[in-house]
Protein backbone atom coordinates (compact mmCIF):
# COMPACT_ATOMS: atom_id res chain seq x y z
CA UNK A 1 0.00 0.00 0.00
CA UNK A 2 0.91 3.56 -0.66
CA UNK A 3 2.33 5.17 2.29
CA UNK A 4 0.06 8.23 3.07
CA UNK A 5 1.09 11.23 5.60
CA UNK A 6 -1.82 12.01 8.09
CA UNK A 7 -0.97 15.51 7.62
CA UNK A 8 -2.37 15.23 3.95
CA UNK A 9 -6.08 13.95 4.94
CA UNK A 10 -7.02 15.69 7.41
CA UNK A 11 -5.29 18.86 5.60
CA UNK A 12 -7.85 21.93 4.80
CA UNK A 13 -5.42 23.17 2.20
CA UNK A 14 -7.02 21.62 -0.71
CA UNK A 15 -10.27 23.87 0.25
CA UNK A 16 -11.21 27.15 -1.48
CA UNK A 17 -13.87 28.76 0.68
CA UNK A 18 -14.45 31.30 -2.56
CA UNK A 19 -15.23 28.33 -4.98
CA UNK A 20 -17.66 26.92 -2.26
CA UNK A 21 -19.36 30.39 -2.05
CA UNK A 22 -19.22 30.76 -6.04
CA UNK A 23 -21.33 27.45 -6.67
CA UNK A 24 -23.20 27.74 -3.86
CA UNK A 25 -23.78 31.32 -5.37
CA UNK A 26 -24.66 30.06 -8.68
CA UNK A 27 -26.92 27.23 -7.18
CA UNK A 28 -28.89 29.17 -4.83
CA UNK A 29 -29.73 31.79 -8.39
CA UNK A 30 -30.90 28.68 -10.71
CA UNK A 31 -33.30 27.27 -7.91
CA UNK A 32 -34.29 31.20 -7.14
CA UNK A 33 -34.85 31.57 -10.85
CA UNK A 34 -36.77 28.03 -11.05
CA UNK A 35 -38.94 29.08 -8.57
CA UNK A 36 -40.26 32.40 -9.99
CA UNK A 37 -40.64 30.75 -13.37
CA UNK A 38 -42.83 28.13 -11.66
CA UNK A 39 -44.69 30.84 -9.52
CA UNK A 40 -45.05 32.53 -13.00
CA UNK A 41 -46.64 29.56 -14.53
CA UNK A 42 -49.07 28.03 -11.29
CA UNK A 43 -50.33 32.21 -11.42
CA UNK A 44 -50.88 32.38 -15.19
CA UNK A 45 -52.76 28.24 -14.53
CA UNK A 46 -54.80 30.14 -11.74
CA UNK A 47 -55.88 32.97 -13.40
CA UNK A 48 -56.84 30.62 -16.34
CA UNK A 49 -58.63 28.39 -14.39
CA UNK A 50 -60.47 30.89 -12.91
CA UNK A 51 -61.65 32.48 -16.34
CA UNK A 52 -62.81 28.67 -17.49
CA UNK A 53 -64.78 28.30 -14.09
CA UNK A 54 -66.38 31.78 -14.09
CA UNK A 55 -67.44 31.25 -18.21
CA UNK A 56 -68.53 27.77 -16.91
CA UNK A 57 -70.66 29.29 -14.42
CA UNK A 58 -72.65 31.75 -16.51
CA UNK A 59 -73.21 29.11 -19.22
CA UNK A 60 -74.70 27.37 -16.62
CA UNK A 61 -76.54 29.72 -15.33
CA UNK A 62 -77.91 31.48 -19.26
CA UNK A 63 -78.91 27.34 -19.69
CA UNK A 64 -81.17 26.99 -16.80
CA UNK A 65 -82.66 30.07 -17.35
CA UNK A 66 -83.16 28.76 -21.13
CA UNK A 67 -84.66 25.12 -19.68
CA UNK A 68 -86.96 27.27 -17.34
CA UNK A 69 -88.42 29.15 -19.68
CA UNK A 70 -88.78 26.38 -22.13
CA UNK A 71 -90.35 24.58 -19.09
CA UNK A 72 -92.77 27.26 -18.32
CA UNK A 73 -93.59 27.53 -22.18
CA UNK A 74 -94.79 24.03 -22.04
CA UNK A 75 -96.59 24.34 -18.56
CA UNK A 76 -98.52 27.49 -20.09
CA UNK A 77 -99.74 25.53 -23.57
CA UNK A 78 -100.69 22.10 -21.35
CA UNK A 79 -102.62 24.38 -19.09
CA UNK A 80 -104.15 26.27 -21.93
CA UNK A 81 -104.93 23.15 -23.70
CA UNK A 82 -106.59 21.40 -20.52
CA UNK A 83 -108.47 24.49 -19.59
CA UNK A 84 -109.92 24.56 -23.63
CA UNK A 85 -110.92 20.72 -22.96
CA UNK A 86 -112.39 21.07 -19.86
CA UNK A 87 -114.57 23.92 -21.94
CA UNK A 88 -114.92 21.73 -24.67
CA UNK A 89 -116.19 18.61 -22.61
CA UNK A 90 -119.03 20.75 -20.85
CA UNK A 91 -120.55 21.40 -24.31
CA UNK A 92 -121.08 17.58 -24.73
CA UNK A 93 -124.17 16.49 -25.76
CA UNK A 94 -123.83 12.49 -26.01
CA UNK A 95 -121.52 10.10 -24.99
CA UNK A 96 -119.58 9.32 -28.50
CA UNK A 97 -119.46 12.96 -28.54
CA UNK A 98 -117.92 12.49 -25.32
CA UNK A 99 -115.38 9.87 -25.82
CA UNK A 100 -114.26 11.32 -29.35
CA UNK A 101 -113.66 14.31 -27.61
CA UNK A 102 -111.64 12.36 -24.96
CA UNK A 103 -109.63 10.19 -27.48
CA UNK A 104 -108.75 13.19 -29.86
CA UNK A 105 -107.15 15.61 -26.97
CA UNK A 106 -105.32 12.71 -25.35
CA UNK A 107 -103.98 11.66 -28.93
CA UNK A 108 -102.93 15.41 -29.45
CA UNK A 109 -101.66 15.94 -25.74
CA UNK A 110 -99.40 12.82 -25.99
CA UNK A 111 -98.01 14.06 -29.58
CA UNK A 112 -98.13 17.52 -27.96
CA UNK A 113 -95.83 15.76 -24.88
CA UNK A 114 -93.62 14.06 -27.05
CA UNK A 115 -92.56 17.23 -28.94
CA UNK A 116 -91.94 19.24 -25.55
CA UNK A 117 -89.72 16.64 -24.72
CA UNK A 118 -87.86 16.28 -27.84
CA UNK A 119 -87.52 20.15 -27.03
CA UNK A 120 -85.95 20.19 -23.83
CA UNK A 121 -84.08 17.55 -24.29
CA UNK A 122 -82.31 19.21 -27.59
CA UNK A 123 -82.00 22.56 -25.44
CA UNK A 124 -80.27 20.30 -22.66
CA UNK A 125 -77.93 18.95 -25.07
CA UNK A 126 -76.96 22.58 -26.04
CA UNK A 127 -76.75 23.51 -23.10
CA UNK A 128 -74.37 20.79 -21.91
CA UNK A 129 -72.39 21.50 -25.01
CA UNK A 130 -71.82 25.24 -24.16
CA UNK A 131 -71.07 23.90 -20.93
CA UNK A 132 -68.36 21.62 -21.89
CA UNK A 133 -66.70 24.10 -24.49
CA UNK A 134 -64.90 25.93 -21.64
CA UNK A 135 -63.39 23.39 -19.67
CA UNK A 136 -62.71 21.58 -23.29
CA UNK A 137 -60.65 23.93 -24.65
CA UNK A 138 -58.51 24.73 -20.73
CA UNK A 139 -57.72 21.14 -21.37
CA UNK A 140 -56.92 20.64 -24.81
CA UNK A 141 -54.85 23.96 -23.90
CA UNK A 142 -53.06 22.42 -20.51
CA UNK A 143 -52.45 18.93 -22.90
CA UNK A 144 -50.39 21.33 -25.70
CA UNK A 145 -48.47 22.92 -22.74
CA UNK A 146 -47.31 19.45 -21.74
CA UNK A 147 -46.71 18.55 -25.23
CA UNK A 148 -44.31 21.79 -25.98
CA UNK A 149 -42.52 20.98 -22.88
Amino acid sequence: MANIKMDDVFSMSSFDPSKFTESFRDFAEKGAQQSREAYTKMKTAGEEASKTLEATVQTAQAGAVEIGHKAIDALRTNAENSLTHMEALLAVKSVAELVELQTTFLRKQVELTIEQAKTMQETSKQVAEKLAKPSKEAAEKVMASFKAA
